[in-house]
This record gives C-alpha cells, structure tokens and sequence, in this order.
C-alpha cells in the first residue's frame, strides 16, 4: 500500500511539473522575405514578415504590409502583457554584416508622442519584449516553490520507508 501511494504522489507532482500550456500560431511559412498581397483600395502592396517574442498576448510569426512601424506590429500581436517591460524592446535586425539590435524605449514614446521614436519594421526583423523584474521574481518564487514542493515529496517517502 505503502508503495503505490508512493507511485501516486510521483506521478501527481511529475504531472504537475511538466505540464506545459501550447501557444500555435496559424501564420504562413514563406521562403521569401517579400510576398505580394493583390490590391488594398486598388493599390498594390507587398508584405514582409517579421517575428514578436516575449511578452505579448500573441507572439509568433506575422506577415504584415511593408510599411509596417513596431507600435502596429505589437499592436498586431494583441498588445503587451502586463508584464511587458516596454522601456527595453529589442529589435533584432539581420544585416549584411550579421545581426543588428536595435532598443527602443515606448515608454518614452508614451510620455513624449515623438514618433520618431518608433521604428518602421524591416524583413526579418525580430521583436522581443521582455519580461518585468516582476515577471522574473515571480517565476523564480513559482521555481523554488516546485522544488519545496518536491524535496517535500521525497521527505514523506523517505519518513514512511523509516
């Protein structure tokens, strides 16, 4: 008895552990870095992909109009987390020369309205919008916690083999 309930609490916790929420994206997957969308009110218009990680409500891969600036992307994505650190985005840029990043503060943007400060995305491009210190204290707080959780688990076994 004493065994399988032992089993039982391995298999819970384990569960616990390694259940994992799945976030897919519909999005086209092209080869080239230009795609021709028709017409848009009888004007011809190309897309471009470009890519949003972190904190936002939808990351993944968008194709969008070649005109697009980071405040419509984002907004695209379903806008930030609250979360979101929006005084540090990242933009991620491959060049000829290799990779270019590019930091961008909306935060200021909010404060000032100076659109300067957006950027218009380029093909490729990478958005990441990081995390809060918040964000990072609570998952490491949600990290330790699963270890008690398990070092827990091993004293009971451990005090009912005694």
């Amino acid at each position: 008895m004493k065994k399988i309930t032992i089993c039982l609490l391995l298999l819970i916790v384990s569960g616990f552990l390694l259940a994992q929420v799945s976030n897919t994206s519909g999005n086209a997957n092209s080869a080239s870095i230009y795609q021709y969308s028709g017409t848009l009110t009888g004007t011809e218009q190309l897309k471009i992909r470009a890519y949003i990680w972190g904190q936002v409500k939808q990351p993944g891969l968008y194709i969008v109009p070649d005109n697009t600036d980071l405040l419509t992307l984002l907004s695209s994505a379903g806008g930030p987390t609250e979360n979101a650190k929006l005084s540090k985005i990242r933009i991620i840029r491959p060049t000829i020369e290799g990779e270019k990043v590019i930091m961008v503060d909306i935060e200021k943007y909010m404060e000032t309205g100076d659109n300067n400060i957006i950027p218009i995305i380029q093909p490729g491009d990478t958005v990441v919008v990081a995390g809060s210190f918040y964000y990072a204290f609570t998952k490491a707080t949600k990290f330790l916690s699963e270890i008690a959780l398990i070092l827990t688990v091993y004293s009971t076994i451990t005090n009912l083999n005694k």
